[in-house]
């Protein structure tokens, strides 16, 4: 019987629901360092996630994640706009941030905003109303860190695509070094000895496009070439546009050894409308693409470009945010640049004396 009473003890001592202060104390770490291990924080060492980790499996504590919302006054929701999801570049992304926020143990509210600033407003608004717990824009536009400023003040955002660091505003971003870039392609296409290139597609109201321009200038500035630019005033740069400019282009008489596109769906618009001019990629025109979408690396397109490496942007981007969120910092902010690199492909050529 003694037996029997003992053996009902231990059940019900397993049974005690185990709760985030019990697993603080059999680790030795403070309650918020559990927190920060479960939730995947960057700030501790993966051995100390680790040992924390197992500790709840050995306990059997489980997150109770409608608990911890509701004491947090948390959704674990973030919202995340983009221009247009069609976009090759933005489906990209949006899918880096959807897998890495999961993973975080945050779920993604995915908008387009169709290129629209009354309609980007609106969805921040509705974003805001449906409680999430931060929003992450992707947009190159130059008004987008006053967007941010004007219509989330009081939220956890990020900005994914406009170095706002550049232009002093107080928002959190994070971008490619698309001044590098610029520098990047001017410096390739010069190696292979091209003198007259063409950029195509600057769009005016880009911030990503103004710089990626200015460093595309400034290293040919210094051989003292100058490009012929090709302006792109369309809403965005698809692959329709960069066809239609192709067109243009070659039907005036295209005088140019290599073209360099502002991005890559720029450059499948110029390598359809090279196909119907009968102009040869690379043997009678180089061309150099800008962003790395997953179309460029097919076989019949094997498109030369400058990776953005959109994983890293992606990562960054819900990194930040979810540390905001997380530790309710929000009296300094974070400007985060990723070093673009070149990808040799087949589209280029190097020009034989």
């Amino acid at each position: 019987m003694e037996r029997s009473v003992r053996s009902r003890k231990e059940a019900a001592s397993h049974m005690r629901h185990v709760t985030i202060k019990d697993i603080a104390r059999i680790a030795g770490v403070s309650t918020s360092t559990v927190s920060r291990a479960l939730s995947g924080s960057k700030e501790l060492s993966e051995a100390t996630r680790e040992r924390i980790v197992k500790i709840c499996n050995e306990q059997g504590y489980r997150v109770n994640a409608l608990a911890r919302s509701l004491i947090r006054s948390r959704t674990n929701v973030i919202g995340l706009i983009v221009p247009e999801v069609t976009n090759p570049f933005y489906a990209e992304v949006s899918l880096g941030i959807e897998t890495h926020a999961r993973q975080l143990g945050y779920n993604v509210m995915l908008c387009n905003s169709q290129q629209d600033t009354k309609t980007t407003e609106e969805l921040f608004g509705f974003l805001t109303s449906h409680q999430v717990d931060g929003i992450i824009l992707a947009n190159s536009h130059s008004d987008a860190p006053r967007w941010i400023q004007q219509f989330a003040p009081h939220l956890p955002t990020v900005l994914l695509g406009t170095p706002a660091s550049l232009s002093g505003d107080e928002v959190n971003s994070v971008c490619v070094d698309n001044l590098a870039g610029g520098r990047l392609a001017a410096e390739y296409l010069l190696s292979l000895g091209h003198r007259s290139i063409a950029y195509l597609g600057h769009r005016s109201g880009s911030l990503t496009h103004q710089l990626r321009l200015r460093g595309f200038m400034e290293v040919l500035g210094k051989e003292g070439l100058t490009p012929t630019v090709i302006e792109n005033t369309a809403d965005s740069s698809s692959i329709g546009a960069g066809y239609e400019l192709s067109r243009k282009l070659f039907n005036e008489g295209c005088p140019h050894t290599a073209i360099f596109a502002a991005t890559d769906s720029l450059a499948l618009g110029a390598m359809q409308a090279a196909d119907e001019f009968g102009i040869s990629i690379p043997d009678d025109l180089s061309l150099l693409g800008f962003d790395n979408i997953i179309y460029s690396s097919l076989p019949k397109i094997t498109l030369s470009t400058i990776d953005q490496r959109k994983s890293l942007l992606a990562e960054a981007a819900v990194d930040i945010l979810t540390q905001i969120i997380e530790s309710d910092e929000r009296d300094e902010f974070t400007h985060r640049m990723i070093r673009p690199a070149l990808i040799r492909r087949s589209s280029c050529a190097s020009i034989v004396d």
